[in-house]
């Protein structure tokens, strides 16, 4: 037989990447090819068969393009492009997301991207809204037919909590279509009925039907924690090893901030808890962090952190209504399809119907010290300035639509630290403080998410270690425990800033000079890829 060549992976790369986006067409649409706007998948029982049958023979071709015929920047795409379809098998054959988890098919129905995003005239848009809410009965109607009677209980009270607020999300869409005109704003109208219709009588099944026989059996287990850490980062460091390290680095973390405790006089406690007593008021907080994104940029210009490809747009808004229980702060960044570079640095805000108590609760979280952390790790040298670089850097197929959240989020998470390093604030004690709080944050993450997946530990014990190691309230505590049961990948933000220092630390001086710049620009110039791949990528760099 003759031997595959380099111009077969080319062929099989459009070929993967094509029925991938069959079983996650938002994800495409997100990435800003637009043909697949309004598409939502069938995730019906007997499409999801055929598409595992066609995965399965896309990895037999695969394994069958020899390594030996392949460039080694062509090695890492035929391997990013296994680990795309391994990890899709993943979650549908052995975390079974589609059969356990309600969230599945609740963030399908996004529209954020139409409403936010000025790609398209707006009845382009508007007809995508349409067809994505027409989509909404038939969507919820297969999640019916297919959830599992006992389902664990944390993912259905929040699938609840989410069905709660998609209406009104649904309503943002009929608020962006009348900006075009009152005939578009009726077609969604129109489409919004049913949608909602369903939405809520979904909601009414899950508590009726499946929150009552609900548990909580959520947890991976060992073998498949070990699993995903291969399938979403090219990891076969042992999961007690991921661990020891998540330890090892929550120590060194609370060492320096009781060190820092000591020196003021005061316990962590207060040391953390002075910290929100400086904070903007809710007039102030949008024009505050406008600011500090128009200064940060400039912090990271003159100390030559990284390059800052032109052109850049970074707007900040308010945070939409119906994601306002799901962060403070987060970057909306452009997909590398996407024409239009503008970024969203959404911000949440005081909502109106809150209590003065709520509101200033709300206010001190975010603080002056805490917004300014947040916009360097959203913005600059973040999220961000790293969606930047993946745009302006030419990738392969491959490189463009493998997304590493342990690369993502521990870039973001280590240019926190990056950026004291190099003087940001003038490295007050109030910005170190708030990126150890930070840094404890992410570790505390890691450790329950292992412990919770992998070890026994309950979501109360989980809780527990939140609020001793991180400093967090007592609600906050319980919210980013229950948040690690069905997502156990917020391990990644500890997992991906070691990594990132870990090379750092290998190659900085060897093949870099000492030049933090040229480091960052190469690391970033790499696209996203999976954290077990970036010492061999910067080796052949």
């Amino acid at each position: 037989m003759a031997p595959e060549s380099p111009d077969r992976l080319s062929s099989l790369e459009k070929e993967v990447v094509a029925h991938l986006f069959v079983a996650r067409p938002t994800m495409a649409s997100y990435l800003g090819l637009h043909e697949y706007d309004g598409l939502l998948p069938d995730l019906s029982v007997e499409s999801t068969d055929r598409w595992r049958t066609t995965t399965q023979g896309f990895l037999r071709q695969l394994g069958e393009v020899r390594e030996s015929d392949l460039a080694v920047h062509r090695r890492h795409d035929r391997n990013l492009l296994r680990l795309l379809l391994e990890g899709a098998l993943f979650d549908l054959d052995e975390t079974r997301e589609l059969d356990r988890n309600p969230m599945s098919y609740l963030f399908q129905p996004d529209l954020t991207n139409y409403i936010a995003r000025d790609y398209a005239p707006v009845a382009d848009r508007v007809a995508s809204i349409v067809r994505v809410l027409t989509s909404v009965p038939s969507l919820l109607e297969t999640a019916k037919q297919r959830l599992e009677p006992v389902l664990p209980r944390p993912f259905v009270t929040l699938s609840i909590q989410i069905a709660g607020g998609l209406p009104s999300h649904f309503e943002e869409g009929e608020s962006f279509a009348a900006t075009g005109s009152p005939s578009l704003r009726d077609e969604v109208r129109k489409a919004r009925e049913g949608a909602d219709a369903a939405v809520r009588a979904f909601a009414e099944w899950l508590t009726t039907q499946r929150l009552p026989q609900a548990t909580d059996d959520f947890a991976l287990g060992r073998e498949r924690f070990q699993r995903l850490l291969w399938v979403r980062e090219g990891l076969t460091l042992p999961v007690e090893e991921v661990l020891r390290r998540g330890h090892d680095d929550l120590k060194r973390n609370r060492e320096r901030l009781t060190q820092i405790a000591r020196r003021e006089r005061v316990s962590i406690d207060q040391l953390v808890t002075r910290q929100y007593d400086q904070h903007p008021s809710p007039e102030e907080l949008l024009p505050l962090a406008r600011r500090l994104v128009d200064e940060i940029r400039e912090f990271v210009r003159t100390q030559e952190l990284a390059t800052i490809p032109e052109p850049e747009v970074c707007h900040v808004r308010e945070t939409p209504p119906w994601a306002r229980n799901l962060w403070t702060a987060a970057m909306s960044s452009p997909g590398p399809f996407e024409k239009p570079v503008d970024g969203i640095y959404w911000v949440t805000g005081v909502d109106p119907a809150w209590t003065p108590a709520q509101a200033e609760e709300w206010m001190r979280t975010l603080n002056h010290a805490m917004l300014k952390n947040t916009t360097v790790h959203e913005v600059w040298p973040g999220h961000y300035l790293q969606s930047l670089h993946f745009r302006k850097t030419a990738q392969s197929l491959a490189r463009q639509v493998w997304f590493s959240y342990s690369f993502v989020e521990g870039w973001a998470h280590y240019c926190e630290q990056a950026a004291l390093e190099a003087g940001f604030d003038d490295r007050s004690t109030s910005a170190e403080v708030t990126q150890l709080h930070d840094a404890l944050l992410r570790d505390s993450r890691l450790i329950v998410s292992i412990g919770m997946h992998t070890q026994g530990m309950s979501v109360s014990d989980a809780a527990r270690l939140l609020r001793t190691e991180a400093h967090l309230e007592e609600v906050h505590a319980h919210r980013e425990a229950v948040r690690g049961t069905y997502n156990p990948e917020y391990f990644c933000y500890t997992l991906g800033k070691l990594a990132i220092l870990d090379v750092r630390s290998k190659y900085l001086a060897t093949k870099f000079h000492g030049s933090r710049k040229a480091f960052h620009d190469t690391l970033l110039g790499f696209g996203a890829p999976p954290i077990g791949f970036l010492d061999s990528m910067l080796a052949a760099a």
